[in-house]
């Protein structure tokens, strides 16, 4: 294992690409949205879980020898991993549940999703009730990009004590970087006058050492729920209803579509109304309150909230929506363009293809 890890690692733009070709390939695959056809779907699953696989290989793979990775990360239990292999089988549970017990598959899909569920709240948990990126399968580490290179200028300008003399007068970091440097250069001179008793080599080994080992030992605390609560009250119980509304949302909706049926309105409309409420709750927890109790959010999670809101696109392709309305639109389309020779046959495809997609409840499910 360890020896199909290096490789992986050596060859990492050879896997991405060879990962990418095959996913994309496995669309043309014969009788791909046939009902009765479960292997088309298992070797994309196969695929699928072998790239998933890779790619986290390749994530968690160390950039230096004295790397130790990310804080709270456990290469033997990946929540993220667990999440990404879930949802490249879910699909083969679908088609096979369909295959064998028809209408049935509901309960197969329900417990797909219900375990889903339940390892993105312990996620959710775990990371310290941040908000989960790509569903959970991207790490929130919480840092802003525009922040942490913020924090770099200022950390490269208390390496150097001059450079805070030559900036202007407006920069906001003046007034810290000469106090950072005066402590500085006294810890340094201090420093100095304790080491002249020691010898020089052995010092600097001992100093490499603790270099190496002490981030070993720096583990990032994990924010617990009541410290959330206690220090953003109200907006960060929202946050965490909010959150959990975009978790649960999936498994809510099968459930009344098991209990209703897929044509029915009832399940797309309560499925759109907990999209509705849990996005409108984290888009408007910093509009009103103290500013201390605010929520603020980094860019990536900011991209996240728009990425959720592009998913709403998919109620486009869900029943009854779709049948009543959508699946109109797209014929139609397609017979303007049919006469175009190279066109209509493009466009029957497409059509074709999201025809069969909507098909799958996973293909359109969003989660």
């Amino acid at each position: 294992m360890e020896a199909y890890k290096q490789w992986v690692c050596r060859n990492r733009e050879y896997v991405h690409s060879l990962g990418s070709l095959a996913n994309g390939l496995t669309w043309l695959l014969p009788e791909k949205f046939s009902a009765s056809e479960i292997g088309p779907e298992a070797v994309t699953a196969f695929l699928g879980i072998f790239t998933t696989i890779n790619e986290h290989i390749i994530e968690n793979a160390p950039t230096t020898p004295g790397h130790v990775g990310s804080p709270g990360t456990d290469s033997s239990l990946s929540y993220p991993l667990l999440i990404a292999i879930l949802k490249d089988f879910e699909t083969v549970v679908e088609v096979a549940a369909e295959h064998f017990y028809g209408d049935k598959k509901w309960n197969y899909i329900i417990g797909t999703e219900a375990m889903k569920a339940l390892i993105r709240l312990a996620l959710f948990r775990n990371s310290g009730y941040k908000m989960l990126l790509q569903g959970g399968e991207t790490p929130n580490d919480g840092k802003d990009s525009n922040q942490s290179e913020l924090q770099n200028r200022a950390g490269n300008s208390d390496r150097n004590p001059h450079s805070f003399g030559n900036q202007n007068h407006h920069n906001p970091w003046n007034l810290e970087g000469r106090a950072m440097s005066a402590l500085s250069s006294f810890g340094q001179n201090a420093r100095t006058r304790t080491t002249t008793h020691y010898n020089s080599g052995w010092s600097r080994r001992i100093q490499h050492q603790q270099a190496v080992i002490e981030p070993a030992m720096i583990k990032e605390r994990r924010t617990t729920l009541s410290e959330l609560l206690s220090e953003k009250g109200v907006k960060g119980a929202l946050f965490v209803i909010g959150e959990v509304l975009f978790i649960t949302r999936p498994l809510i909706y099968v459930l009344f579509i098991r209990r209703y049926g897929v044509r029915s309105w009832i399940p797309w409309a309560i499925s759109l109304s907990v999209d509705t409420l849990g996005m409108g709750i984290l888009s408007n927890l910093k509009l009103c309150g103290e500013k201390s109790k605010q929520i603020h959010f980094s860019q990536p999670e900011r991209d996240e909230l728009r990425r959720r809101k592009l998913l709403w696109a998919l109620y486009l392709m869900r029943d009854p929506f779709f049948t009543k309305y959508t699946r109109q639109k797209l014929e139609s389309s397609q017979k303007t363009v049919e006469p175009v020779p190279l066109i209509g046959f493009l466009t029957e495809k497409i059509v074709e293809l999201l025809v069969g997609a909507q098909s799958r409840y996973t293909y359109i499910s969003g989660s």
